[in-house]
């Protein structure tokens, strides 16, 4: 492990906070990431290679325990890695296929693995030789209706048998195992799997949305595919009460950091440009309508800030956060990134300073933002049946 890299250095837990976590990744975000930021995402472009060196910087097993080789990090200070990553290496796409990855297949894994399972997956994907990958359709917890379906496998045989067909797959062209929630015909309820790539019958396609085009991007095929009853994650049946909710509250929160960090560089570059800017031969940042937006942009940064670090912190404690935290934190957020980012083009004019092209990038990508997740759609009724007391 590169030391000068690896959060170890990083003054974590009880002498560590989680701006100190934030600006170190920030800072190594933006040394390893950003310069090839712009030609990845015109490319639509997954390098390996950087992802290896995040995963030595001990991003990759940041909520994995350190007895099975991760960093052990608290939820807060997880999201606060997070948002770093986002402002400092200015690419969502990455961000997201790090947090698919590290939170939103590890965690589930953590809370409902046997130990077996737990010793088996987390080391290699603490240390990234190990991808863990998941479709975003299966993150909102609305009770639509499975695109796969699990069988008991014949009478002579053991485990599952998994048909069917999930799109919107997270890191599914370099993934190595894949945790997959299948309906059972007939007999109701649902039950996560987690999948390996060299099952029988599992086909990957790529495909993918034209946004976050640094994140592979694919659709599972499950042609029959055999699973032994080793791959059940929690109990059978019990997705819904178990797996469901948990990643529903994951995706709301952790897939929000990085686009905090990506306003948080927006607004950045706002100010620069304000600045710097020439409108009739003045700065535009002596413009009082300039002003008003900076001040704007910089309250929507800690209104989402303050929403998304409480949710994180209860992930910490035994319940985790109701679900009405956070389900507000992302659709305040979801509206905060599209906004943020298009003040900031009206700040910045035709020829942004920074060359790198993040409004345009942010612009497409904050709009797939706001509609994953379940979009506002799925997060207004869940804060809304929360205050009526109905869910």
């Amino acid at each position: 492990m590169v030391m000068s890299n690896s959060l170890a250095g990083a003054g974590l837990g009880a002498e560590g906070d989680e701006r100190s976590v934030a600006e170190r990744v920030r800072k190594l975000a933006d040394r390893l990431v950003r310069p090839t930021a712009p030609a990845r995402d015109r490319e639509r472009r997954w390098d390996p290679e950087l992802f290896r060196e995040l995963a030595e910087a001990g991003l990759a097993g940041a909520l994995i325990p350190p007895e099975l080789g991760g960093a052990g990090l608290t939820a807060r200070e997880t999201f606060a890695l997070l948002e770093g990553l986002g402002e400092g290496a200015r690419d969502p796409g990455l961000a997201l296929a790090v947090t698919v990855h590290a939170v939103l297949t590890a965690v589930p894994l953590r809370a409902f693995g046997t130990a077996a399972q737990r010793e088996r997956y987390l080391p290699g994907m603490a240390d990234g030789s190990r991808l863990g990958a998941l479709s975003l359709r299966q993150t909102q917890h609305t009770g639509l209706a499975p695109t796969v379906t699990a069988r008991p496998a014949p009478v002579d045989g053991d485990g599952w048998v998994l048909t069917g067909e999930l799109d919107l797959v997270a890191v599914a062209p370099e993934a190595h195992h894949f945790l997959v929630v299948a309906g059972h015909d007939g007999r109701g309820g649902r039950t996560a799997f987690f999948v390996d790539r060299e099952t029988p019958g599992l086909q990957i396609t790529d495909a993918g949305p034209a946004a976050m085009a640094t994140c592979p991007w694919g659709r599972l095929v499950l042609h029959g595919c055999p699973v032994p009853e080793t791959a059940v994650l929690g109990t059978v049946g019990g997705a819904a009460d178990e797996v469901e909710p948990l990643l529903a509250g994951l995706d709301w929160v952790f897939t929000s950091a990085p686009w905090l960090g990506v306003m948080r560089a927006l607004t950045r570059d706002a100010v620069g440009e304000a600045r710097e800017r020439l409108l009739f031969g003045r700065p535009v940042a002596h413009d009082q309508s300039a002003r008003f937006t900076l001040a704007d942009l910089a309250a929507r940064c800690e209104l989402a800030a303050g929403l998304l670090y409480r949710a994180a912190e209860r992930f910490d404690g035994a319940g985790g956060p109701a679900p009405r935290d956070a389900a507000a934190a992302r659709l305040f957020t979801a509206s905060a990134a599209r906004a943020v980012t298009e003040e900031a083009a009206r700040l910045s004019g035709p020829f942004a300073l920074t060359g790198d092209h993040l409004i345009e990038r942010a612009h497409r990508d904050a709009l797939f933002f706001a509609e994953t997740g379940g979009g506002s759609g799925v997060l207004r009724p869940v804060v809304a049946a929360s205050l009526l007391g109905v869910g």
